[in-house]
């Protein structure tokens, strides 16, 4: 069924309230320039394990933050559709996914739980009187009652600010693609951009491209880490044998040329077999933006590379775009993505 309704929320924060009680969220006052809103965030699963993973991106780059800039504030109504404003953490390679941790909401100490990740970028945007809040997913509201939170009227406002696919079978209704939620803060004076994603330890990470449901078998939780040198925080971590239920990181995307100089255009992507045994590429493929796909076949042996070199359909825009790479059963093994600053430089290979 999908969320009834899925967009952006944009605004300016003015308040904020750290996640206790049964049913923790952190939530934020946001306002735009007529508007009051909330932005409800879960800290804490109903789910055994009940600690969210998360991941918090400093520098977050990616070809949608060029067209999130110009919304105008207030809601924006998102179509759950690839090429658009819409978030998918599968399908959109926004990170990679072995770099969320499980963090519980409420520690003693400084600095130690998944409130208090929140909270530091929160205050620093009321700081900031030029900073913005975009958070993505289902609004609510207006509603006949003042927020019970920060008092304003009407009540209305955004929640469902995670991934929102591979649920549970018990939320399974709530299922579907292009519709993850996310929080994004915008700080033009340092030029950066801070993401923040959040999952759910019950949710898959390989999941329908139709109904965004969990794949038969599919893992859930945090991945296994990729090998030494590509994870972070825990340490390096052998890398898993490649099947069907966890193939991520197993070969990696480590570069791409994606503004040849040379007539006609020979455009290429560099992949890295990161495992220690030998991988059969036979049913492979390279997927663009729009899943056009370049086949791959034949074999990798272990820290072995291969430079590809992609052939239409599948086309890599300089405009920014997503590369990905999809095992003979459609996983997706690993993806990256690089915005249109990244590809500017002509005959130059862009390193992930």
């Amino acid at each position: 069924m999908a969320l009834r309704r899925y967009g952006v929320l944009k605004g300016m924060a003015v308040g904020r309230r750290l996640g206790t009680g049964p049913s923790p969220h952190y939530q934020v006052h946001l306002v735009d320039e007529q508007r009051d809103y909330r932005i409800a965030i879960n800290v804490r699963s109903q789910l055994f394990p009940s600690e969210l993973e998360y991941f918090i991106d400093e520098n977050f780059q990616h070809p949608q933050l060029a067209s999130l800039r110009e919304l105008p504030l207030g809601f924006t109504p998102l179509d759950s559709a690839p090429g658009g404003l819409a978030l998918d953490y599968i399908r959109g390679n926004l990170f990679e996914p072995w770099r969320m941790r499980p963090l519980p909401h409420d520690v003693p100490g400084p600095d130690n739980d998944l409130n208090e990740k929140i909270d530091h970028f929160c205050q620093r945007a009321m700081a900031e009187e030029e900073a913005f809040l975009y958070a993505f997913g289902e609004p609510w509201g207006p509603e006949n009652k003042r927020d019970k939170y920060f008092g304003f009227s009407p009540g209305n406002g955004i929640h469902d600010i995670h991934m929102n696919q591979g649920n549970h079978s018990d939320f399974a209704s709530q299922d579907g693609t292009w519709q993850d939620g996310g929080l994004l803060f915008h700080f033009p004076a340092q030029q950066q951009w801070v993401a923040v994603f959040l999952k759910f330890q019950s949710q898959a990470w390989h999941t329908d491209d139709r109904t965004g449901h969990a794949l038969a078998a599919a893992p859930t939780g945090r991945p296994a880490e990729p090998p030494m040198g590509t994870g972070t925080g825990s340490g390096p971590a052998p890398a898993p044998e490649p099947t069907a239920e966890q193939p991520d990181g197993l070969v990696r995307i480590v570069a791409a040329l994606v503004n040849d100089t040379r007539s006609p255009e020979r455009e290429t992507v560099t992949i890295l077999n990161a495992s220690a045994h030998p991988l059969s590429l036979e049913g492979w493929a390279l997927a663009d933006a729009h899943k056009r796909k370049h086949p791959l076949d034949g074999e990798l042996a272990p820290g072995d590379t291969r430079v590809v070199q992609v052939r239409k359909p599948m086309e890599l825009s300089n405009q920014g775009g997503l590369i990905t790479l999809l095992n003979d059963q459609g996983l997706k093994v690993h993806g990256v993505s690089y915005s249109r600053d990244q590809a500017r430089r002509p005959g130059w290979t862009l390193v992930f």
